[in-house]
């Protein structure tokens, strides 16, 4: 179950000592994952997320978290693996707390707004119903917006 009452997760310890591993092949496994990241401290946790549903169910999202015993070893994990070649791809490795301020994470800024309550630790990835339809009504109104910009000169350019 889900708690909001632990708030020392969201900028405490524990948090500022997960990381964030990006750009990740779909090559890559857990086990790699974990033998790469293990030399630089103990790591306490990984979360490798995996595609639920949809045509790529079962399949890898090139992303995960992995979260170490101290805010020291994740910032030498950092330092050593970020930019670092696997499989002909530049690894992008943050912390997750500066993974909220960096643009680039794939999804829209309003998707990413809509799970800042499930980045504490308690409950990774967990959204609720009504924050993901928050999500998706948010990204088809950017989508309509950005469509009708781009119509709107080509009709003007036409009268």
């Amino acid at each position: 179950m889900c708690s909001d009452m632990e708030p020392n997760n969201i900028m405490g310890d524990k948090y500022e000592s997960r990381l964030y591993i990006g750009n990740l092949d779909f090559r890559i496994t857990e086990a790699a994952l974990i033998k790469m990241f293990s030399p630089f401290g103990t790591i306490v946790s990984e979360d490798f997320l995996w595609h639920t549903r949809g045509p790529k169910r079962g399949e890898p999202r090139g992303y995960a978290f992995v979260q170490y015993r101290t805010v020291e070893e994740a910032k030498l994990a950092k330092e050593k693996v970020h930019g670092k070649l696997v499989y002909g791809r530049p690894l992008v490795v943050r912390l997750a707390s500066e993974k909220d301020l960096v643009d680039g994470a794939g999804s829209s800024d309003k998707a990413i707004d809509a799970k800042k309550p499930g980045l504490t630790g308690s409950c990774p990835g967990q959204l609720t119903r009504s924050a993901k339809i928050a999500a998706i009504k948010n990204k088809l109104k950017d989508m309509e917006e950005q469509n009708h910009e781009t119509k709107r000169p080509k009709k003007d350019e036409g009268s």
